[in-house]
């Protein structure tokens, strides 16, 4: 569980949310990641699925300001036989998606398009001397009757050793996946997988709300491209359980803070992943904590991720050099 003597920190966080900047209104089939320095495009193609309203309204309402959403969290990585402090950066904005390609709709000819919200996350630490990077980027429909399952997930790892990339497209009846990877025992592949819920994608679904639309109890779910890089584990889906519940305080009684936090048990790899979010709406993610096995000696120790900086804008139109500070006022190391 996070660290108590972070809570007031993330009450803190909520309070200055809740004052600052506000989301804007809804919107319509238009992304937010355009911007005035964009092309010109002809009118989007105009979905003709329906769609539940609560999910979707509540993803329109919270993206759709023409802005993305920045956080910046430090953390406290599991790598080899200790903690690694570093820092990770998650971006959340909409986006029109082409579901036959798989890439983002720029040209607006297709009408195979549907509007999901992307998060990447970038998260950078050091072991020792070398450095790390990794990358995920995933992309869920906001149409979930029609549309139950991201479409893609993607992740890069690099450190001074060398690099991996996977890549998981959703198709009719599974997920086809490859992998190109520095190391021999992975080398290259391409192969299918089960079409079940992505580890990734919670951090979507928990942003739509509501929160009924998480799995709960014993279900299969394929971990996220980030854990699978580093533990070089087998690209498959896992039996898990799941559940949700008030966030609490170590003393066994919830949060007075308006907190939730949902928990994942991988028994095959003894691994559980909990992540604490505000139930109330934008349904801000507040940090999560990742325990499993560390490489070198079996010892499980919880990689810590904990909310510092949150800013909605619209950074693809924020590349002068005079922009830089806007790196300062989110900490972006």
């Amino acid at each position: 569980m996070i660290l108590l003597k972070k809570i007031a920190l993330l009450v803190c966080l909520l309070a200055i949310f809740l004052l600052g900047e506000s989301c804007g209104n809804a919107i319509g089939s238009n992304s937010a990641e355009t911007g005035a320095t964009s092309q010109a495009h002809s009118p989007p193609v105009q979905s003709n699925i329906k769609s539940e309203p609560t999910y979707v309204d509540a993803a329109k309402a919270t993206f759709g300001s023409g802005k993305a959403e920045i956080n910046v969290y430090e953390i406290k990585q599991n790598r080899y036989n200790a903690l690694h402090s570093g820092q990770l950066i998650s971006i959340t904005v909409t986006e029109d998606f082409l579901i036959d390609k798989q890439v983002k709709n720029e040209q607006y000819s297709n009408p195979n398009s549907t509007l999901v919200l992307k998060n990447i996350q970038l998260r950078k630490f050091n072991t020792g001397l070398y450095d790390y990077s990794m990358f995920s980027s995933v992309f869920t429909p906001i149409e979930r009757d029609s549309q139950p399952h991201s479409l893609k997930v993607s992740g890069s790892s690099q450190d001074w050793c060398g690099h991996t990339y996977l890549q998981l497209n959703k198709e009719a009846n599974n997920y086809r996946y490859t992998l190109h990877s520095y190391f021999e025992s992975e080398a290259d592949q391409n192969q299918a997988t089960d079409l079940v819920i992505l580890e990734d994608e919670l951090f979507n679904l928990i942003r739509m709300g509501p929160a009924e639309q998480l799995p709960q109890g014993k279900f299969k779910m394929i971990p996220s491209v980030n854990y699978l890089q580093l533990t070089h584990k087998d690209i498959k889906a896992y039996d898990c359980e799941a559940e949700k519940g008030s966030y609490m305080m170590e003393d066994g009684t919830p949060s007075k803070a308006p907190l939730d936090q949902y928990r994942i048990h991988y028994p095959e790899l003894n691994r559980t992943l909990t992540i604490v979010y505000n139930f109330n709406p934008p349904y801000k993610i507040m940090g999560w904590d990742d325990a499993y096995p560390s490489a070198f000696d079996q010892k499980v120790r919880t990689t810590e991720v904990t909310l510092q900086k949150s800013k909605f804008i619209d950074y693809w139109n924020k590349h002068q050099s005079l922009d830089a500070i806007l790196r300062d006022s989110l900490g972006i190391e």
